[in-house]
Order: C-alpha cells, then structure tokens, then sequence
C-alpha cells in the first residue's frame, strides 16, 4: 500500500480508515513515501505484491505513468483507494467513492483491462486529452510564457511611482468610454488555434479551419474518440466533427495539451496511439465492463 503524501495531509483519516480496512482483511506492506523519487521507488519494490495506491488522480496517473515507463504496466493489476481533492478520474473509471467502499473494492473487486493513449514522447493518457488545455486563454498563456497580459499596463515604467496609479486609473476610464469591438462567438471561452488533426492517417480538420477545441479519450476495443469543435462562423454554430481510430496525430502552430491533469507543451506536432488492454484496475464487481 502506498500512500501518497498528498492524502496524508489532505485527509488524514480517510487514509487511516483505509488502511485499517485493508490491514484487516489483507497482509499488507505500509510506504510512505514523503517525495515523488521514493513513491516511484515503493512502485518499483512492489515484488510480487499488488500495489495499492492510496491518493487522489495525480497519485494514481503517477504511478501508471511509473509503470508504463517501466514496461511493467501490462503485467500489473493496480488498485486504488481515492483520497483527496482531485478524484473525477478515478471515480469515472470506476472506484467507488469513499474510503471504506474503495478499500473493500481492492479486497473484494475484479480486474477489468483498460486501453491507454500513448504519445511519441512516452507520455500517457488515462482518462481524456484537451486542446488546448481548459481555461487557456490568451492573457493565461501570455503569462505562462512570461509575456504582458495586457500592453497598455506594460507600457507603463515600473518606477513612475504615483503618477503610475494616476495613468493607469486613466486608461481604466478610457477603457469604459470607448466601445469595444464585438467578439467572434467563442471569443470568451478558448482562444481558436489552427491545427490539422489527423486520425488514422485521414484529415478530420485542416489548417485552414480554426477550432476551438479537441478532445481526445481511450474509447472500445482499441479505437480512440476524437471530438473536434470547430470555430463557429457569423451567426452560425458548427457541428462538431467526431472520429475514431488507433492513431491521432495533432500538428500546426505551437499548441499546449491536457493530459489528465497534466498541461505540456507547447509543441508543433505529437501523436498519440491506443494500447488496447494496456493496465489493469480492480474495480467492484457490479461496474460495468
């Protein structure tokens, strides 16, 4: 049983009610690894024993991840208890909610194979993959680079003191005066990017369409769903363009991604395939297949 540091400071008596359960129906080995290095070592010193993860979806996609770069993913049945603030995932696969269900789930559950998303940099996607990340408008990622969110409030010198508060309380009052133009629909949610998305080799959209999202998750039988929304026109919605197949390659301008709960880039290209039965998860005998 692993128990990440996260949910012993987050909830410490969920962990405890968990490992009495689990103590009690279960010879158990107890780690508490204090930092991410000594987690993926209790992963890697498992033996022969079932890895019980005890923690929310950050700890159970680190130690998929840990596996899978391992190449110990497929042979291993991982359980997990979740305990934290982040648990959609693993609830959404499955795992019941609350430490005694969940911890009765790894004692009394079944195994079900899952797919996954592997990228070209080794990366894995368990549960779904955005782009561009959610909540990424441009100020966000103008900060992220380091940049001005805003040009009117750079231009003005770090050491012009009072008359500082003075300019800018202008230009807020100008800003209230002068109309703005109206935005393109999709203006206040993400920013469109330009992207060609290709699946299986067959270009779904192109370049010369502007989206306004894609979302990629493991589907059946070792197909992945791809959902594109593309950029609406003038006082019209567009339908969104929907796919499956075994390889998404995404490409275009620098793009940042979700993985999970993971943001990575940016990067102009990346591809990502489905590993058909990949990892194994116990989960209570009545969720579904």
């Amino acid at each position: 049983m692993v128990i990440d540091p996260v949910a012993r400071r987050t909830d410490g008596e969920s962990v405890r009610i968990a490992k009495d359960v689990l103590s009690a129906g279960a010879v158990t080995k107890v780690c508490l690894p204090e930092e991410a290095e000594e987690f993926d070592r209790a992963l890697a010193r498992r033996g022969a024993r079932r890895p019980v993860v005890v923690g929310d979806d950050r700890a159970l996609l680190r130690a998929v991840s840990v596996l899978h770069r391992r190449r110990e993913l497929a042979d291993c049945v991982l359980s997990v208890v979740p305990v934290g603030d982040v648990m959609s995932l693993a609830h959404s696969l499955g795992v019941p909610a609350g430490p005694v269900a969940a911890a009765r789930t790894v004692l009394d559950g079944v195994v079900r194979r899952r797919d996954l998303l592997v990228d070209d940099s080794d990366g894995v996607v368990v549960g779904a993959l955005h782009i561009p990340p959610p909540g990424d408008r441009p100020a966000a990622a103008a900060r992220a680079r380091g940049g001005p969110a805003d040009a009117a409030a750079d231009a003005v010198p770090a050491a012009a003191g009072a008359g500082r508060d003075w300019l800018r309380t202008c230009q807020s009052l100008v800003r209230t005066l002068v109309a703005r133009p109206p935005r393109a629909a999709g203006a206040a949610g993400r920013r469109p990017v330009h992207l060609r998305v290709e699946v299986d080799g067959v270009t779904v959209v192109d370049l010369d369409r502007p989206v306004e999202a894609v979302c990629v998750t493991p589907g059946a039988e070792g197909q992945a769903r791809v959902r594109v929304r593309p950029l609406p026109g003038p006082g019209a919605q567009a339908s969104p363009l929907l796919a499956e197949g075994r390889t998404v390659t995404v490409s275009g301008a620098h793009f940042r991604y979700r993985a999970d709960t993971e943001v990575s880039g940016p990067v102009r290209t990346r591809t990502w395939t489905v590993r058909r039965d990949a990892w194994a998860l116990v989960v209570p005998q009545s969720a579904p297949g």
